[in-house]
């Protein structure tokens, strides 16, 4: 009160004078401010005189036009819990190498009206590769199953509007930048091209045109739903994907929303249960939708997880390459470019991996993906490698296995898709010496490869989020932490399991194959979550001594550099974040 009075009366003194005092509006910016509810930070946004651009019920939050001064006073406010940056989120995507496996490249739209026809459809490879044929075969299509796919919108051609069916799938169009709902299912595009890329690797309905009829998506059956929160630049906003969160959240039960697939990463830069986005998708997940995010594409070092994939309750993928053979597993491998764990608060990530190389999907010949990188366009079909590809491949195995067991929670389907997956070992020996280790880390694995056959018939349900708490995760009174701690030779390992120790290295060798019968080491107790309270959680006789490094038993992460202060974070949210990171063809 006194500070606002001196300065009114120094300005009525300077004009008083003569002094030719200049008053200029004070800059502002946008900014998330949560509080205890809505209308609640509504009406201390107001009262601020800021300008309120969105409303973001999912984390009791609004997004505003604010002052420096006005972000000051409103963090004064006992009512107001955080205030961050409303920083952009960029989309930028990688092709991959030209076709080379022999498959039909011939343009789909034989007939020029836009669309692909089913008859000239390439064989894309990856369904067989994860077992998904075996599930068609077995009638099961993802029929009845919702995927919201929030990304840079649709492309309503062929095998992405009509299911396996003939039926027209896409149920809604939601654009979170300009807050509205398309009249038409049917109407609306995706002037960049990537979210019509990763839905059409989920769910595309086209049919190889070499005999074995074989569909080119996972779940050609389940139906979409399109929210977009990214424009033909790939640029958005934390408000913007927030929103569309909140809007996918509010009309489950409308459009029969089950998943979400967030094929995009940003970099983490405070604990999960600090981000805005996490907070928003940790909402989701206690709604009963099962979201699939992206491990990101920052590998192959160690704790690059990026937001959302380091929310510990949802399911995040990570890319494997079938080395552009996929007849031939003997060479397939790791992606180099897919991120690693754990995460700074110790969590084993990713839990799985599936197809993310070289991914030919659907996209529109004038998006952006299509003009910016022709040489690895080829007949409405674009070649890229990320993990944002392999989220999608994801996405629709747990379309499939919803569709066989409906009512399965999504702890439960997490549980049967982790523990059907396939890791990566290698055998050395001969005859009874013979010894079979993994090839990679759990931390740069997870629990494997994919495979959708072995998931629908899986009946191993409970391994999953066990020891966490996600109604007291999202309300902020308990937050959780994982296994995995850092020697003091920085060695990644799990407290109280033997045989994990990673020392953050990448390396491949001839003869690596995806198996499943890998013992692991006390079941899935390397994914159970324990209370995080910054220096108190003792693990098998280790003690989280926390800090804003988050170091473990006395030793500080190298990649430290969270901030815990409350409020603004270190840096802000400036940093950009991408939906499919520029990475080299694998």
């Amino acid at each position: 009160m006194t500070t606002r009075f001196s300065i009114a009366v120094l300005a009525v003194l300077g004009f008083a004078m003569g002094i030719g005092l200049s008053l200029r509006p004070a800059p502002v910016d946008s900014y998330i401010v949560q509080g205890v509810s809505v209308a609640d930070v509504r009406a201390l946004v107001i009262e601020q005189g800021g300008k309120i651009t969105h409303e973001l019920g999912v984390i009791r939050a609004v997004a505003a036009d604010l002052t420096a001064g006005q972000i000051a006073d409103l963090r004064r406010h006992e009512n107001v819990r955080r205030i961050y940056d409303n920083g952009a989120i960029e989309a930028a995507a990688k092709g991959g190498k030209k076709n080379t496996t022999g498959g039909d490249t011939t343009s789909g739209d034989t007939t020029g009206d836009g669309t692909t026809d089913t008859s000239t459809a390439t064989d894309t490879f990856y369904t067989t590769l994860v077992n998904g044929d075996a599930v068609h075969q077995m009638g099961i299509d993802g029929t009845g199953i919702g995927i919201a796919v929030l990304d840079t919108g649709l492309w309503k051609t062929t095998g992405i509007r009509y299911d396996s069916a003939g039926n027209t799938r896409i149920k809604a169009v939601y654009n979170a930048m300009t807050d509205q709902v398309a009249a038409s299912p049917l109407s609306g595009d995706d002037p960049a091209g990537h979210g019509s890329h990763v839905a059409s690797i989920a769910v595309s309905s086209l049919i190889t045109a070499d005999g074995t009829a074989r569909y080119n998506g996972v779940a050609p059956g389940a139906h979409l739903v399109s929210v977009q929160a990214f424009d033909e630049n790939g640029q958005g906003t934390y408000a913007d994907v927030i929103r569309a969160i909140d809007w996918i959240v509010a009309n489950k039960s409308k459009h029969k929303i089950r998943i979400l697939n967030a094929s995009f990463s940003a970099e983490a830069r405070s604990h999960y249960w600090d981000d805005p986005i996490n907070q928003a998708i940790m909402v989701a997940w206690r709604s009963a939708i099962f979201v699939v995010a992206a491990a990101g594409n920052r590998g192959p070092q160690a704790m690059t997880i990026g937001v959302p994939g380091n929310v510990p309750y949802v399911m995040t993928v990570g890319a494997m390459t079938d080395s552009f053979t996929p007849s031939d597993p003997s060479d397939d491998k790791l992606a180099s470019f897919s991120s690693a764990g754990p995460t700074y608060e110790g969590f084993m990530k990713p839990e799985v991996v599936a197809p993310g190389g070289h991914m030919r999907g659907l996209v529109q010949n004038n998006a952006t993906l299509a003009t910016a990188y022709p040489e690895y366009y080829d007949g409405d079909y674009f070649e890229m490698s990320g993990t944002s590809q392999a989220t999608a491949v994801v996405s629709g195995i747990a379309a499939l296995a919803l569709q066989a067991e409906p009512w399965r929670s999504v702890d439960e389907l997490k549980c049967k898709i982790m523990s059907a997956a396939k890791p990566a070992t290698i055998t050395t020996g001969k005859g009874g010496n013979k010894t079979t280790t993994l090839a990679y880390s759990v931390f740069q694995q997870g629990a494997g490869q994919v495979d959708a056959y072995a998931t629908v018939m899986n009946q191993t349900i409970d391994c999953a989020n066990n020891g966490l708490h996600i109604d007291n995760d999202i309300d902020g009174t308990q937050h959780f932490g994982g296994r995995a701690n850092q020697d003091v030779d920085g060695a990644y390992f799990l407290m109280g399991l033997d045989g994990y120790m990673w020392t953050n290295g990448y390396q491949w060798t001839d003869g690596t194959l995806w198996t499943d019968g890998y013992q692991w080491t006390d079941g899935y107790m390397w994914t159970d979550g324990y209370q995080w309270t910054d220096g108190s959680v003792g693990i098998d006789g280790y003690m989280w001594t926390g800090g804003d490094g988050l170091s473990t038993d006395g030793y500080q992460w190298t990649d430290g550099g969270l901030s815990t202060n409350g409020y603004m974070w270190t840096g802000g949210l400036t940093e950009m974040a991408t939906m499919s990171t520029w990475v080299e063809p694998e």
